[in-house]
């Protein structure tokens, strides 16, 4: 009679299933503002212009193209004409790849906000690092106004990004 023993389920110390379900994804969560402005963009726009780990270079470029921005532009703020330029880049709408059948389609979708901020940032360095022959504090500092001004290599992309966007939105029923 003493053969079947009940084994006691202890309560898990930890959190429960739904709580895992439900957490926060904590990417950027460690991301504190930069020292000179006090803003988080500038600091995940130092940390993308990095390599190698080697931050105070990244801002010596991202600060050194500021300066040039400012010399150059007159009557705006440097910072609010670096904010400028990367909202300007953002891209609204892409194409995204869908198998349907045995065809692939190019979906278009709308673009969340953290990505918009990530592609404009990788949009803009990678148009300022294209460029060859000269500093790139100078190069970012171009690119940075073009930008600004709704031109450039970046401001491309999104135009390009939002005309593929355009042309396949007869797959629109896809997303």
């Amino acid at each position: 009679m003493g053969r079947f023993r009940t084994r006691r389920v202890r309560e898990p110390s930890g959190p429960s299933a739904k709580e895992f379900a439900r957490a926060k994804r904590v990417t950027g969560k460690g991301l504190k503002p930069d020292t000179k402005h006090g803003s988080l963009l500038v600091a995940k726009f130092i940390n993308c212009i990095m390599d190698d780990g080697k931050k105070s270079v990244a801002e010596r470029v991202f600060y050194g193209a500021l300066d040039i921005v400012g010399k150059r532009i007159k009557d705006a703020e440097p910072q609010k004409v670096f904010e400028t330029a990367v909202s300007n880049v953002k891209p609204m709408v892409e194409v995204k790849s869908k198998r349907v059948g045995g065809a692939t389609y190019q979906v278009p979708i709308e673009v969340g906000p953290k990505r918009q901020q990530s592609l404009a940032i990788r949009w803009i360095l990678e148009a300022a690092r294209a460029k060859k022959g000269k500093p790139m504090a100078v190069r970012l500092a171009g690119e940075l106004m073009d930008a600004y001004k709704r031109e450039g290599a970046a401001m491309t992309v999104r135009e390009n990004t939002h005309r593929m966007a355009e042309a396949n939105k007869a797959f629109a029923h896809f997303a």
